[in-house]
């Protein structure tokens, strides 16, 4: 099975998550394009502005209930359907392999876990845990006056700049300088402009946005795409099936965060991850697919 030819990065203005980010690529990898004007995202056959808002009803400073973080900041949909709509169109591959139930399941995966790394529900939230994604922006506890944050000085191509911190940010909490400066190269072609202010994707709802879906459809070597193995277009090797590791949404959280979450680590806080998958899957009347969990994988590197 071929994957699909990547292709030219873009220059515009404009992840690793917290537990995965011990892999890196020596290069940022090619997945945007330029000029969207042709392109039309498969997003938009599944989701609409009114679904969108039917399932984050409480994403970033749109819910009744603030958390203090947010005083002094104007209000904003910063986390928008147009915003993630703009996005989607950079990115062909995302949602762009098999049919209509293949698509489904990628984007319930995405929304998913986008929804679990923001998510500001708990148990008895008001209109219930999984309607809470997207409530924050960036990691709570930052920033942190003064200090810097998730710096990784080995990486010599992708030196953190004094007093940056590199913490999570946007709907798949990007993290450490390394991701910060490969994610800043496949956008602007300029590793600087994020290693030098990576507040910025805190500034850009769309530059936000193509932070995650970028994490998404980007190999982690040597872990597969997220999309590659929703998509169906990750082929498992004899030390992949040995370790249980095998296509569905369970490899997809193994990619992710599978050294705290598969395997003899899996605990019940991944239920939350789960859950939000079944969510999304039922809101697109999609089934989960095969090995939706991870709880006999070992993480991958095993």
């Amino acid at each position: 099975m071929q994957k699909r030819q990547l292709l030219v990065p873009i220059v515009l203005i404009f992840v690793l998550l917290n537990a995965c980010a011990g892999t890196v690529n020596d290069e940022a990898e090619d997945v945007i394009i330029a000029d969207t004007s042709n392109h039309v995202s498969n997003v938009s056959k599944f989701l609409d502005e009114k679904k969108w808002n039917e399932l984050f009803p409480n994403r970033y400073h749109l819910s009744k209930l603030k958390d203090t973080l947010f005083n002094g900041i104007p209000e904003q949909d910063f986390y928008s359907y147009d915003a993630f709509l703009k996005a989607a169109k950079l990115f062909p591959l995302f949602l762009g392999d098999g049919n209509d139930s293949t698509q489904k399941r990628e984007l319930a995966a995405f929304l998913a876990n986008m929804s679990h790394e923001t998510s500001g529900g708990w148990d008895e939230a008001p209109g219930g845990m999984y309607q809470w994604g997207l409530y924050y922006i960036q990691e709570k506890g930052f920033p942190k006056a003064n200090k810097s944050e998730y710096s990784d000085t080995s990486k010599k191509k992708w030196i953190p700049v004094s007093g940056k911190s590199y913490h999570g940010r946007g709907p798949m909490q990007l993290s450490w300088n390394y991701n910060y400066g490969q994610f800043s190269e496949a956008y602007f072609g300029n590793k600087q402009v994020l290693l030098d202010n990576p507040n910025l994707l805190l500034q850009d709802p769309v530059l936000c946005f193509a932070s995650a879906i970028w994490f998404w459809v980007r190999d982690q070597y040597p872990k597969p795409s997220c999309h590659d193995i929703m998509a169906g277009q990750w082929e498992p090797t004899e030390k992949d099936i040995a370790a249980n590791r095998n296509l569905g949404f369970g490899a997809v959280v193994n990619v992710i965060n599978g050294g705290l979450e598969c395997g003899a680590n899996h605990s019940d806080r991944t239920k939350y991850r789960y859950g939000f998958y079944q969510y999304f899957c039922n809101y697109l009347q999609i089934d989960q697919g095969p090995n939706a969990e991870c709880s006999t994988q070992k993480p991958f590197g095993q």
